[in-house]
């Protein structure tokens, strides 16, 4: 397993910006992507970025696509997703994920949480 921990959640205003950082550790080398979900009540769970390990290429669903980046720091284990003009539609739980071997995400973080004041 890679144990993964993230971190940069919080209250934002609508409008305003947001990064968030995902540490990884243990097992870092069976990585092959890793990706930002979100879940809000009552939905389910969406992966909104993602990027390749090695490669740095990236893929954004079309609710965050324009606004959002993701990016990695392969010396620090360590991936960030970057918001920009939030919206209260973006309150959610955050998590990270991994996706080791290519084999889908099989590793998650604990979440962190993303309230969006309108």
């Amino acid at each position: 397993q890679v144990q993964l921990v993230e971190s940069g959640g919080g209250l934002v205003q609508a409008g305003g910006s947001l990064t968030l950082s995902c540490a990884a550790s243990s097992r870092t080398f069976s990585i092959y992507a890793m990706g930002w979900f979100r879940q809000a009540p009552g939905k389910e769970r969406e992966l909104i970025a993602q990027i390749t390990w090695s490669s740095g290429r990236t893929l954004y669903a079309d609710s965050v696509k324009g606004r959002a980046t993701i990016s990695r720091d392969n010396a620090k284990n360590t991936v960030y997703l970057q918001m920009n003009s939030l919206k209260p539609e973006d309150a959610a739980v955050y998590y990270c994920a991994a996706n080791r071997y290519a084999q889908g995400y099989n590793s998650w973080g604990q979440g962190t949480q993303v309230t969006v004041s309108s």
